[in-house]
């Protein structure tokens, strides 16, 4: 016999803007369900998860809930104004909890609720809110970016706590590890619509692909725009993910060559096997030891970091990310040692500066200064084009900043600090706030990245496909050194805490195994030239579109130079047949050099 549902929404409907930003909606959700709510920036997840929790009116639809179901949001910025302390905002409200229920959670999440509200940090703040949601005992939890600001003790805490939690929940988050163990059905919200499957986070890829598969094949039998929506749909976004795994495999092998460049695990210090390995390296730092009053962050810390390396650097709150970053990067002076930088070294940094955009400003103002190109490391792109290549829609060039969401605006700093110049780039929490699909772009944009990428994070999954090189900070001072990412520098601390059946102490650690190197077909001279060439005659055709469509955006063109507008009229047509007949192309060279790579 089927379990009643504790909540439903019967035709749900929500208009934003001057339209409707889903409609006709069914959802119900079961007494024990474990939700992944996904979808892109924008598509309205958070927006979802206030109509279910009564925050919002819908314009539509008929909601219904079990008597006495008490519904929790943990919000993503939760409102602490007006409080003294975090135990304030915790016991505020008629539906406060218990405050030994709340003292509890705190205790186990390590957080001191009589800190100041107006000064904490975002941790602080993400952790007094779970302590809130968690104590309220509630039958549904929406969680939206639960794992935002959090260190991974205290991820590794919550995961444990959600799979003993006997209610319902939904969850949004950019973290795949995270998703991946608590989950086990999806809700997509696609373009309007929302689908339900019966499967956890670990396998929405496979469904994604699926749906957009379908809908391509039924697409075939429209007209040759949905054709090529449908393709881009279907083999876009699977050559994305397959250029993605070819990276993957690149990764691999760097791992390799960076493992076997490492002495005897323990030493923290690289080998410098030759010439021109002391030749690559952009920063190089020696016996480096940090301080603070009586606190040891960093003990005797060496590392040669070589150019085209992606050191990840991982630990919990306060055991020393940001003062190594800073030590690394020049901003601070270590107390013993010392860190040496290349002088033809270059740095971009990329933080949490989302609130730093103004929303008044046009997207194309943050982008060009208001022009129509920009210089992205010293190639000139229309600026419509580039919006494009992080997925946004090229119309949006004129469109206000402060009308996208978090996410939105998260990717859109991404693009304005990609497109400087430079050979050193550091990311900080580079994933909060950021949809999947975004994730995989940001993925792809550091593989090609041409210099040496330092990344602080919480993201493990991020960092597993990402790093070449993973820095564990304990808080002791003592620093890791692992080629690999996260789950390498896990493997290495659960193998240092559990005991050896035979101790071997004089044997080096041997590099973890890499998938065997794959097989290489080469392309005739003909397709690799395409395969080479193709990009950059795509950014040019797409350049000349939006160089022509903006021309044509003049209303009194038609009557002023009939001439033309007729002539731009075939130009347009000809350059999105040449544009669409070059990405056909190239995305069928795409698939056979990742067929022949074995990816």
């Amino acid at each position: 016999m089927a379990v009643a549902p504790i909540l439903s929404w019967e035709g749900l409907g929500l208009i934003q803007g001057s339209g409707w930003l889903f409609q006709d909606l069914d959802l119900h959700i079961g007494p024990r369900d474990r939700l992944a709510l996904i979808g892109r920036n924008g598509a309205g997840k958070t927006t979802m998860l206030r109509l279910i929790a009564d925050q919002i009116e819908a314009d539509k639809g008929l909601r219904s809930v079990q008597p006495g179901t008490k519904i929790v949001l943990l919000e993503q910025d939760p409102f602490f104004t007006g409080f003294d302390t975090l135990l304030d905002f915790t016991l505020s409200g008629d539906d406060a909890p218990p405050r030994h229920e709340v003292e509890s959670i705190a205790g186990q999440l390590g957080i001191d609720l009589s800190r100041d509200a107006s000064s904490a940090s975002g941790g602080e703040r993400r952790r007094a809110a779970l302590c809130r949601a968690l104590a309220s005992e509630p039958d549904l939890l929406l969680l939206d970016e639960p794992t935002n600001h959090l260190d991974l003790a205290a991820i590794d805490w919550l995961e444990g706590w959600l799979g003993r939690y006997k209610g319902a929940f939904i969850v949004i988050s950019h973290d795949r590890t995270f998703l991946t163990r608590l989950t086990s059905a999806t809700l997509w919200l696609d373009r309007g619509a929302l689908r339900r499957k019966e499967v956890g986070f670990g396998g929405y890829e496979a469904w994604e692909e699926q749906v957009y598969s379908e809908e391509a094949r039924a697409a075939e039998k429209l007209d040759a725009r949905l054709k090529l929506e449908a393709h881009w749909l279907e083999r876009g976004v699977t050559a994305r993910r397959k250029r993605n795994q070819g990276r993957l495999e690149k990764l691999w092998e760097m791992r390799a060559q960076r493992a076997a460049m490492l002495n005897p695990a323990g030493t923290a210090k690289l080998k410098i096997v030759a010439d021109e390995t002391k030749t690559k390296s952009v920063i190089v730092s020696e016996h480096v030891t940090k301080k603070f009053g009586d606190r040891t962050i960093i003990r005797d810390f060496s590392l040669r970091i070589q150019r085209g390396d992606r050191i990840g650097i991982v630990g919990a709150n306060g055991s020393g990310k940001t003062t190594l970053l800073k030590l690394l990067t020049g901003e601070i002076q270590p107390d013993e040692g010392e860190v040496t930088r290349a002088k033809t070294l270059s740095g971009t940094v990329i933080d949490q500066q989302r609130s730093l955009l103004s929303p008044e400003k046009r997207l194309r103002d943050v982008l060009a200064e208001g022009g129509d190109w920009i210089d992205v490391r010293g190639v000139r792109k229309h600026v419509q084009g580039y919006l494009k290549e992080f997925l946004f829609d090229p119309g949006l060039a004129d469109a206000k900043v402060g009308t996208l969401s978090g996410g939105e605006r998260s990717r859109l700093l991404l693009a304005r600090e990609f497109a400087r110049r430079s050979n050193l780039l550091v990311l900080d929490e580079p994933t909060n706030d950021l949809d999947l699909e975004t994730l995989d772009l940001l993925q792809e944009v550091i593989a090609d990245y041409e210099g040496t990428v330092l990344i602080v994070s919480h993201d493990r999954d991020f960092l597993d496909r990402t790093v070449t090189v993973t820095l564990g900070l304990d808080g002791s001072g003592h620093i890791d050194i692992i080629a690999g990412g996260y789950a390498d520098w896990e493997a290495k601390r659960k193998q240092r805490t559990t005991p050896a059946r035979t101790a071997r102490p004089d044997k080096a650690e041997a590099p973890a195994p890499t998938p065997p190197k794959p097989r290489s077909t080469k392309l005739s001279y003909k397709d690799q030239r395409d395969y080479d060439l193709l990009p950059a005659r795509i950014e040019e055709l797409d350049a000349a579109i939006a160089r022509d469509e903006a021309a044509m955006a003049d209303p009194d063109l038609y009557t002023r130079d009939p001439a033309k507008f007729a002539a731009l009229t075939k130009a347009l047509e000809t350059a999105r047949a040449d544009k669409d007949a070059a990405e056909e192309r190239w995305l069928e060279l795409a698939e056979l050099v990742e067929a022949a790579t074995g990816a």
